[in-house]
């Protein structure tokens, strides 16, 4: 099998980012810069992985002249796509940062509506897809339509064609997702909790939930705490990761960097230690980008001597 990595995309968008001097609620806000890029979260993590030099490939949903846009863009990149046409539009996620704080408003869109056949359709598809790739990437939110254990599907499905599967999604869509037992879990930290049930402040708390995870099967689980790092654990061994100071920038994309890095990390046979210094550089320096801008495999082998990873002790 070749070391293919088939992402799926079921919600992807348009993110448009625009910068304002000071974001006037209510009122006028004139925009000073603006850019527009592929997004969500899947095709993220695509384009990440492609900046590795990973064979990628994308499948999912695209509708109307915006998701007409978005499929020309990936494919200037060189990205594999394999999308299922909707009626409707594909989504415009409109991100506000603001100069003088330093901060971004994220104004998301739902998404247009996958009608039951277009959804079987689209597993038909996936299910012939996974025939050719190594691992599987199943990121991001659900558009209307699709339900909460489609997740948990697609990764039965991987499995039986032999692909092991990563899982990013938060709420219902991971609950049931990892009931699927993919073989890695990125979550961050507010995600768990809601996972677990409970507050999770510190690494401690998010180790000894992942090994919640760990025990019920999955592989891999690293969860991403923003500026204090990550925990990466598997069912032998835990490491913290303490990423360099950045000024943030926007932390739109930084975990789907994580994704990307750890998707190439598992192609490449890396051990844990190390997949826990090369999600976090990715992370940290698509954190510290403008916009929706990621991060590059140049910029974050550069970083990885930045990234400080000790073990956790049982």
């Amino acid at each position: 099998m070749a070391d293919k990595v088939l992402t799926v995309a079921l919600n992807p968008s348009i993110d448009k980012t625009v910068v304002v001097e000071r974001l006037q609620p209510y009122g006028l806000n004139r925009v000073l810069q603006s850019e527009s890029d592929p997004g969500g979260k899947g095709i993220n993590a695509a384009r990440v992985l492609h900046s590795f030099g990973a064979e990628v490939a994308l499948t999912g949903f695209l509708a109307g002249s915006t998701g007409k846009m978005l499929a020309e863009s990936l494919q200037a990149e060189g990205l594999s796509c394999d999308f299922l046409e909707i009626p409707g539009q594909t989504r415009i996620n409109l991100k506000v940062f603001d100069r003088s704080a330093k901060k971004t408003t994220e104004i998301n869109e739902r998404g247009c509506a996958v009608a039951a056949g277009d959804l079987a359709m689209l597993e038909a598809r996936f299910k012939a897809l996974c025939r050719d790739a190594r691992l599987v990437v199943l990121s991001g939110s659900l558009p209307p339509g699709v339900p909460d254990d489609i997740y948990a599907r697609l990764i039965k499905t991987a499995k039986a064609a032999g692909a092991a599967a990563i899982l990013d999604a938060d709420g219902e869509a991971l609950r049931k997702g990892v009931r699927g037992i993919p073989y890695a879990v990125k979550p961050n930290i507010h995600e768990l909790s809601a996972l677990a049930g409970r507050p999770l402040k510190t690494a401690r708390d998010a180790l000894n939930a992942g090994r919640e995870l760990t025990a019920r099967g999955v592989r891999i689980v690293i969860v991403s705490m923003g500026a204090d790092g990550a925990v990466a654990l598997d069912g032998r061994e835990a490491f913290q990761a303490d990423p360099w100071k950045i000024s943030v920038q926007s932390a739109t994309g930084a975990g789907d960097s994580m994704v990307g890095a750890l998707a190439d990390a598992l192609l490449r046979g890396a051990v844990l230690a190390d997949i826990a210094r090369v999600t976090t550089a990715a992370g940290t320096v698509t954190a510290s980008k403008p916009g929706t801008r990621l991060c590059t495999k140049a910029e974050v082998m550069e970083s990885l001597r930045l990234v400080d990873v000790h073990p956790m002790d049982s």
